[in-house]
């Protein structure tokens, strides 16, 4: 097997900005597209292989025929033969609305479906760019149910303002929204899970508020406060720094400005680099080499030894693996 790059899926949204095509090199035209799905196996939103001799072969159809060999021996046996993690791009040029998304054994329980643990990288930040992330203060359920409803919820929610290379981790059961002025990359189960819980009144063309689900968040929320919701980490060149490990994935940040040998060998786990800024030329142990720049994102399966890395000047990139 080979490095595979897709096509990405461009969505449009009402809060939608205009960063992700310039950022991904795109010649197309749509308007206010507020997320790239860059690696999914949701269903109706598969991804299509771009490159080499699997091309126009769906991610869904990919894992039926090369099971362990691109996602690994045991995530293969784990997620019954689905892909688990979906990468996005996200713009946001208003406020989302504020959500949670249940925990695996609550989303199997309602919908069949796996949770949601996700993570945030910020790529760019305008300015008073922010973000919500968890309780700032102890709520019970009731008074949760209260404050949507006399619109007080945003009093008790963490709120930050951000810049770029900011990270939060958000497991399944933390309340959280991508505020306006938010570039980022998102990392997540592979699950199309949402409550919302809250959508500042707004209106559609039709006049109507869109549903909330209010009755549904109460138990999925997680209800402990902590004193800092961000991911601290200190940046380095030249060497991979971890940001998270969850049971989900496992995400680390490279800066590099000279060449790098990664050892996958031990690792029973396809490998994603998202790239975010600069270029480099990736080459696997097979002699697989492809180009990737900003905006690019490419899938090594699990069978994948090693990966050279050789920048063009500066490259800053995602790893991500189960």
């Amino acid at each position: 097997m080979y490095p595979l790059k897709f096509k990405p899926i461009l969505k449009s949204t009402i809060w939608g900005g205009n960063k992700i095509i310039p950022f991904k090199h795109l010649d197309c035209q749509q308007e206010q597209v507020g997320e790239s799905w860059e690696i999914s196996d949701v269903k109706g939103d598969e991804s299509i292989v771009a490159n080499g001799s699997d091309a126009g072969k769906n991610l869904t159809e990919m894992v039926n025929e090369y099971k362990e060999k691109l996602v690994g021996k045991e995530n293969y046996a784990r997620f019954n033969g689905k892909f688990p993690l979906l990468i996005k791009f996200i713009d946001a040029q208003q406020d989302l609305s504020i959500q949670v998304h249940p925990n695996d054994e609550l989303a199997m329980k309602r919908h069949n479906s796996m949770g949601k643990t996700e993570m945030w990288y910020v790529i760019g930040a305008t300015e008073g760019a922010h973000l919500r992330s968890g309780l700032s203060k102890q709520i019970t359920p009731e008074e949760y149910a209260q404050r949507i409803a006399d619109n007080t919820i945003c009093d008790v929610l963490a709120d930050y303002p951000i810049h770029p290379g900011d990270v939060f981790f958000l497991p399944a059961g933390r309340i959280h929204s991508i505020g306006a002025g938010s570039f980022i990359a998102e990392i997540q189960q592979t699950s199309n899970v949402t409550y919302r819980i809250y959508d500042f009144n707004r209106k559609d063309k039709n006049g109507n508020t869109r549903e909330l689900h209010t009755e549904l968040s109460k138990d999925a929320i997680d209800y402990t406060v902590y004193e800092d919701y961000r991911t601290h980490y200190a940046p380095k060149q030249n060497e991979g720094v971890e940001l998270v490990e969850c049971p989900y994935f496992t995400t680390s940040v490279y800066d590099l400005t000279e060449p790098m040998n990664i050892d996958y060998s031990e690792l029973d786990s396809f490998v994603i680099y998202i790239c975010m800024e600069g270029a480099c030329t990736v080459t696997d142990n097979e002699g697989n080499s492809l180009e990737l720049q900003a905006g690019e994102s490419v899938l090594f399966p699990a069978t994948t030894q090693n990966v050279e890395v050789q920048p063009k000047g500066n490259v800053k990139f995602l790893e991500t693996y189960v």
